[in-house]
């Protein structure tokens, strides 16, 4: 069967080029074993944060008693669990965005894809169970999957939302919140779920092997917020790693490496994400089958005829950037100008209390660089509009300079709505707005935003 695209693997980035591609007029088909759409609509993005929605407004109910009379909270989880099943997963079905594809002219398959070299003409063959596909053109988006580290006893126990062991995918779909749940990994899934389910009453270990949470980030941002999940319950043990995981106690016993144990109902696994390359036939088009990422140039190509958009290319495993990717690509495909940017002004969030935003590079990154470095930071309690927020305003904006530059080339804010006041910070670092523009501008008071000026005033050597 001939196309103009074929696009393996329909996440957000890879549903997004194969929509904009039909509807431009191409011949394009699609190809996903499991759900379109991909982790973010129904394991993700918008069901953990509807958990963590539902846990923010348990938290500031609780605040009342310090800010504005008194309140009784009891905690249900059961709104929670009916949103996310009605509201953003629809029962796990994607019925919705497969007719979106199939009304904007495109083809759907449900199959494991696998590339299977190349036709005579040069053009990309792909296999899906018995039937053969070709076409000029082929974007790989075949996404990423939990990870299961090879710890002791863990392979042995069983997954699923009924069972000892729970990865992103299970923990949203489970009806009722644990009363108990080890956390393996203190990353951003580790954390905001660890904290979410903290909210709802569940008593919470989470172990991190590294020195300290949300390891990528400001070694700050984990102090803080690691204080934050202490405070709300919430056991943190870090610098240590896990040495087997069994049966026993509330449900699973999970031994650390110094000997000390841990129990939860469910062990929850967020040790990372692997990449789903594995047996999709790249070494028949010449590419390196044992490889981590596929390494993409500024148009996301690949080789010739083969294209890559989100988590397989290395470039953050976010969906904001896969979507970012598609349009990149698609613009290419379609001959219009592509608003490719680079990726130095890279930025996302984590979805924790307080919320950690980050732009670019940290300050240890900036420094193994070579640059000469200036920090500025400015405590959000010390923000006059974080002091009246009260409690609850933990956290800081630290900024990183190239001082020969003059520019940010990155930013950290660790703060209530902390990925919202990331915005004017994302522009400074991508455009390299300078920073005596910065220390020039209007912000208005009083603002948590202007906890920023209030960084930049700090800038020193």
């Amino acid at each position: 069967m001939d196309y103009d695209v074929i696009v393996m693997g329909l996440g957000p980035g890879g549903e997004d080029v194969a929509e904009r591609l039909a509807r431009a007029g191409k011949r394009v088909l699609g190809i996903d074993p499991h759900l379109v759409g991909g982790e973010c609509p129904y394991y993700g993005c918008i069901p953990s944060k509807m958990i963590v929605r539902g846990a923010e407004v348990l938290a500031e109910a609780r605040r009342v008693d310090q800010l504005a009379g008194s309140a009784s909270v009891s905690p249900d989880f059961a709104p929670v669990a009916t949103r996310i099943r009605d509201e953003a997963t629809d029962a796990g079905t994607d019925r919705v965005a497969v007719e979106r594809l199939e009304s904007a002219g495109g083809t759907f398959v449900r199959a494991a894809g696998r590339l299977s070299g190349r036709a005579d003409d040069g053009r990309v063959r792909v296999e899906t169970g018995d039937e053969e596909h070709v076409a000029p053109v082929v974007v790989l988006a075949t996404g990423t999957a939990p990870a299961i580290p090879p710890i002791e006893g863990l392979a042995d126990l069983e997954r699923g939302v009924d069972a000892l062991v729970w990865t992103n995918r299970e923990v949203v779909k489970t009806r009722t919140a644990p009363a108990s749940l080890v956390v393996v990994g203190g990353g951003a899934i580790g954390c905001e779920l660890a904290q979410g389910f903290a909210r709802f009453g569940t008593s919470v270990t989470v172990i991190e092997a590294a020195p300290h949470v949300l390891m990528p980030e400001e070694p700050e941002a984990g102090e803080v917020v690691t204080a934050a999940l202490e405070r709300d319950g919430v056991t943190v043990r870090q610098g240590v790693g896990v040495q087997s995981v069994a049966a026993g106690g509330d449900g699973v016993v999970v031994t650390l490496a110094d000997g000390s144990t841990a129990t939860g109902e469910h062990v929850l696994v967020a040790a990372g994400r692997k990449p789903n390359l594995s047996g999709i036939g790249l070494d028949t088009v010449g590419l390196d089958p044992s490889a981590r990422n596929v390494d993409v140039d500024d148009h996301m190509q690949v080789a010739d005829g083969i294209f890559a958009v989100g988590d397989i290319t290395g470039r953050g495993a976010f969906t904001h950037v896969a979507v970012w990717q598609a349009r990149v690509l698609t613009a290419h495909l379609l001959g219009e100008p592509e608003p490719f940017g680079g990726y130095h002004g890279l930025a996302w969030a984590t979805f924790t209390d307080p919320e950690v935003g980050r732009v670019g590079l940290t300050e240890q990154q900036a420094r193994d660089k070579g640059l000469t470095v200036r920090i500025g930071r400015q405590k959000i309690a010390s923000n006059s509009r974080g002091w009246i927020h009260g409690p609850g305003n933990d956290g800081f904006v630290k900024l990183v300079e190239d001082a020969d530059a003059g520019v940010l080339v990155g930013a950290t804010v660790v703060a209530p709505y902390g990925g919202e006041l990331l915005g004017m910070l994302t522009l400074a670092v991508h455009a390299r707005v300078p920073i005596d523009t910065l220390r020039s501008m209007h912000y208005a008071f009083p603002t948590l935003h202007r906890a920023v000026y209030e960084a930049v005033l700090d800038l020193t050597s």
